[in-house]
């Protein structure tokens, strides 16, 4: 069983930076494929970023390419998600998921086993 804990959501306002981590723990993560997701009041949840433990490769929403970046520290088992620019579309809650290692499409939140409990992230104008 993964667990998986969200920090670094805030307030900050538009074009400022943000750094989302998700520290992971209780299983073998290192062969898991990671994601980043979130969800806007009244919207569903949509995939924003996804790297592959095993192989570094990394996929982006088109929405974010340029101006997120997502990364893995395998000493620590976090995964990161470097946010810049952020506008007032970004605001919304931001989740962590892990799911198997052989995903052929990161971007389908159906496909992640485990998920983290969020964190808010709010871009004010």
């Amino acid at each position: 069983q993964v667990q998986l804990v969200e920090s670094g959501g805030g307030l900050v306002q538009a074009g400022d930076s943000l750094r989302l981590s998700c520290a992971a723990s209780g299983g073998a993560v290192s062969s898991y494929t990671m994601g980043w997701f979130r969800q806007a009041p009244g919207k569903e949840r949509e995939f924003v970023a996804g790297i592959k433990w095993t192989t570094d490769s990394r996929y982006y929403a088109d929405s974010v390419k340029g101006r997120f970046t997502i990364s893995r520290d395998s000493a620590k088992n976090t995964v990161y998600l470097q946010m810049n620019n952020l506008t007032l579309e970004d605001t919304a809650v931001w989740y962590c998921a892990a799911g198997p290692s052989g995903l052929l499409t990161m971007n389908r939140a159906s496909l992640y086993d485990y998920w983290g409990q969020g964190t808010q992230v709010t871009v004010s104008s």
